[in-house]
C-alpha cells in the first residue's frame, strides 16, 4: 500500500535513523487520521504509506525537502488513505472468544479452568489456554509462534535436503511486507502469522526460500525448485494475494 512522488535524490548517509520529522491530523472519511512524516536523506522520493498491520499512515521523505512537501502530498491523497484504510481486515484479539483459522482450519479459542498439558494446547478443534484471562494474549501468541517455529523448521530442513542444502539458521518473526526471506548466508525467517494459513500456502512459502539457498535470484532455475518442491505454487501465491492481508489481523 504505497502512493509515491519523485524528487531528486540526495547525497546517501551510512546508518541514518528514520525519526518522525513531523505529525499532523488530517480528516480521512469523516475521521482525524494520524500522518507522521519520516526524513531519511538516502530517499529519491516520497512515499506515503499505510502499515498493512496498524493502519498507520507513514510519510518518507528525501531529507533536503523537509516535512512541508511531504504533508503536502499527504494532505492531496487523503482519498487514497481511505480507500486502503477501508481494506483494512478487522482486528481480532487473541483472547477466549474469538476464532482462528489455526493450521488453516477455523478454532474457537477457549478458557480452561482446569490445567492442562502446557499453558496453551489445541483439543478437539479447539485451542485451549489456561490460567488467568489477563494472561491469555501472551500465551497464546508464545503457542502460535512457537508452533510456527517448529512447523517452519521441520519443512525447511526436509526441503533443504531434498535440494542437497541446508540453512544455517531459522526464525519467525512478526513481518508485515515479506512473508519470508532468505539472507546471503543462508538464514531463512518466516512470518509467524502463516500458521493461520492452509499447509500448501506455507509449504510454498518454505519452498520459496528454501530455493534462495541454490539459487540467490528468481530465475527459471530458481522457479524449478520451488515448484518441486511445492507442487501447488500458482494455488499458494494466489491464495496470499487474496487473502494475506487477513493474516496481520490477528494480535
Amino acid at each position: 500500500m504505497l502512493k509515491s512522488l519523485f524528487r531528486a535524490k540526495p547525497k546517501a548517509k551510512r546508518g541514518e535513523k528514520r525519526a518522525v520529522a513531523a505529525r499532523e491530523l488530517l480528516a480521512v472519511d469523516g475521521t482525524d487520521v494520524a500522518v507522521s512524516v519520516k526524513l531519511n536523506s538516502r530517499a529519491r522520493r516520497i512515499v506515503l504509506r499505510v502499515h498493512p498491520g496498524t493502519g498507520e499512515v507513514i510519510v518518507t521523505a528525501p531529507a533536503r525537502g523537509g516535512a512541508a512537501p511531504a504533508l503536502a502530498f499527504a494532505r492531496r491523497e487523503t482519498q487514497w488513505i481511505a480507500r486502503q484504510l477501508r481494506r483494512m481486515p478487522e482486528r481480532v484479539a487473541l483472547l477466549p472468544g474469538s476464532h482462528v483459522p489455526y493450521l488453516g482450519m477455523g478454532h474457537p479459542i477457549r478458557h480452561s479452568v482446569l490445567r492442562g498439558p502446557a499453558p496453551v494446547w489445541a483439543e478437539d478443534g479447539a485451542i485451549m489456554v489456561s490460567g488467568r484471562v489477563e494472561h491469555a494474549p501472551r500465551r497464546l501468541l508464545d503457542f502460535f509462534k512457537h508452533q510456527a517455529r517448529q512447523l517452519f523448521a521441520t519443512r525447511a530442513l526436509d526441503f533443504a535436503a531434498r535440494l542437497g542444502t541446508k540453512p544455517q539458521r531459522i526464525s519467525v518473526r512478526d513481518t508485515k511486507s515479506r512473508w519470508g526471506s532468505c539472507s546471503q548466508q543462508g538464514a531463512l525467517s518466516f512470518c509467524w502469522r502463516l500458521i493461520f494459513a492452509p499447509d500448501y500456502v506455507r509449504d510454498y512459502v518454505v519452498a520459496h526460500e528454501v530455493a534462495h539457498l541454490k539459487e540467490m535470484n528468481h530465475s527459471p532455475r530458481f522457479w524449478a525448485h520451488v515448484k518441486t518442491l511445492s507442487p501447488d505454487t500458482a494455488r499458494a501465491r494466489q491464495w496470499l494475494r487474496d487473502h494475506g492481508r487477513t493474516l496481520l489481523r490477528y494480535n
